[in-house]
């Protein structure tokens, strides 16, 4: 049974939507009920896909109205439960707004709607000399929006920095249906940061229809290297000499061998027989540059106990070493009916403290872990393996992903890299943040959209109405007593 707001919604995208593009039947409304973290599902009451901003607008502007909330999917292959659908809900699907609206060589821009694949944007811009350097694993199915609101990573951002750093402006749609520009396309603009906000947002501050991208200079050369190493602790203390010579990587990325059994399972990347863990190294830029670095690498690389170095030989080589780190976190099936895909930070030289409590974790529950991370930056991405048929084997799970969780934060981390909090740890954000930490972030959520209709009951782990005292405040939260915050 529906309710009436959600009945109304449903009448005006009717009236908006091609018939194919508003889906009411059950059946198919269960083929959306979760993003890429699949332990997570609802049914959502409504989805609907428009075709462009206006329609996507109109939509929302009906939800506004009647008080439903609603939650904006891209692809649907967020690994937090960001894009978890609304039971009473509609769910506004992005994937028909695809086109790329300009490249524009000259000042290194792409203009792209929120469906646009990741990967496609640098299709586009390759032929002008250009490409986006932000590329999730998931880069040939995810698409911009859902890396917009996430604040997605990838290899790459080791050198060339996160989404955020490669957005200069958007059109938003805010909870109440107006579509408004943030940004501008210039590199820094006056006032307040209001695109940095919504940008890593995860979509409870409204909905982009549409990014102006940074286009990075394809590198005059590009160096990939495979090193092998008896354990995670060599690889690690090669990253770090690594950076401490001053050497910047484009990517440095770290698989462990429970990870590389998955990879050589699913996609036989043929890396090194007996690895305990592999780096996957990769230089760009000036020949020259790229020609020392690499010198200093393989040195620094041998320093650290590698037995086995492969520098790739040519593009299909290249693809090849690569393939084994983008499909790590699918190839992990091979090896485990299921599992969660965790994603926290830590300070680069606390990898060999943290990857040894995860062990010893793992290895008093009896739940396995193979890591997959970012080595240069700290980003790790433990994948907790377990059998959901097994009674108790998911609760197990869950334990042991909380246990590095918070592991990342005692060593002076974050719960997210670029995952991002979603519904999946939004239980967690109390271990990072005070009460009124929370609060004040609320505020700002509430600013946005005081009726709480944008992505409701993600990131925060006790969502209250704006306007709502929080019942765990003896005294107004501090912007209250100062006269600014009148909205919570």
């Amino acid at each position: 049974m529906t309710s009436p707001g959600l009945d109304a919604v449903a009448a005006v995208a009717h009236r908006l939507l091609a018939p194919e593009d508003v889906i009411t039947e059950r059946a198919r409304l269960r083929t959306y009920e979760c993003d890429g973290l699949a332990h997570y599902r609802v049914t959502p009451g409504l989805v609907v896909v428009p075709a462009d901003a206006e329609q996507l607008a109109a939509i929302v502007r009906a939800c506004a109205e009647h008080g439903v909330p609603y939650v904006a999917r891209g692809s649907g292959t967020g690994l937090s439960g960001g894009a978890l659908p609304h039971a009473e809900g509609v769910l506004v699907v992005t994937s028909r707004m695809r086109a790329i609206l300009a490249v524009r060589r000259d000042d290194q821009r792409a203009v792209v709607e929120p469906g646009v694949i990741n990967l496609d944007v640098t299709r586009a811009a390759t032929p002008e000399g250009y490409y986006y350097a932000p590329d999730p694993s998931s880069q040939q199915v995810c698409s911009i929006g859902g890396n917009l609101a996430e604040n997605s990573g990838g290899a790459h951002c080791l050198k060339y920095g996160f989404t955020t750093n490669h957005v200069l402006a958007a059109d938003l749609v805010t909870p109440q249906g107006e579509t408004v520009p943030l940004g501008t396309g210039a590199p820094d603009a006056p006032g307040y940061d209001l695109l940095g906000a919504v940008v890593g947002s995860e979509g409870t501050l409204g909905v982009l229809t549409a990014a102006t991208l940074k286009l990075v200079r394809l590198p005059e050369e590009v160096r990939t290297l495979l090193v092998g190493f008896e354990t995670t602790d060599q690889a690690g203390a090669a990253t770090s000499k690594i950076i401490a010579a001053g050497i910047i990587p484009a990517a440095i990325e770290m698989m462990d061998a429970l990870a590389i059994e998955a990879a050589e399972a699913a996609v036989q990347c043929g890396y090194p027989d007996g690895a305990g863990a592999v780096l996957v190294i990769e230089l760009d830029g000036a020949a020259s540059e790229v020609e020392e670095e690499y010198a200093e690498v393989t040195r620094l690389c041998e320093e650290a106990g590698s037995f086995e170095q492969r520098l790739a030989t040519d593009a299909a080589d290249r693809a090849a070493i690569w393939r084994g780190r983008k499909s790590a976190f699918a190839a992990v099936g091979r090896i485990s009916p299921d599992y969660i895909v965790q994603d926290g930070v830590i300070p680069r030289t606390a990898l060999p403290e943290v990857l040894t409590a995860i062990r010893r974790v793992s290895e008093e529950s009896g739940v396995r872990v193979a890591n997959v991370f970012h080595a240069g930056d700290g980003n790790l991405h433990p994948l907790v393996l377990f059998d959901d048929a097994v009674e108790g084997a998911g609760d197990a799970a869950e334990e042991v992903s909380g246990a590095i969780l918070d592991l990342c934060i005692e060593h002076g981390g974050s719960i997210t890299g670029e995952h991002g909090v979603g519904a999946d740890k939004a239980k967690y954000m109390p271990r990072m943040y005070s009460d009124d930490d929370l609060d004040t972030m609320q505020l700002v959520r509430c600013a946005f959209d005081p009726a709480g209709v944008s992505n409701p009951g993600k990131v925060f782990p006790t969502p209250r109405l704006c306007g709502e005292v929080p019942g765990r405040h003896k005294a107004p939260h501090p912007l209250q007593q100062a006269g600014l915050a009148e909205v919570f």
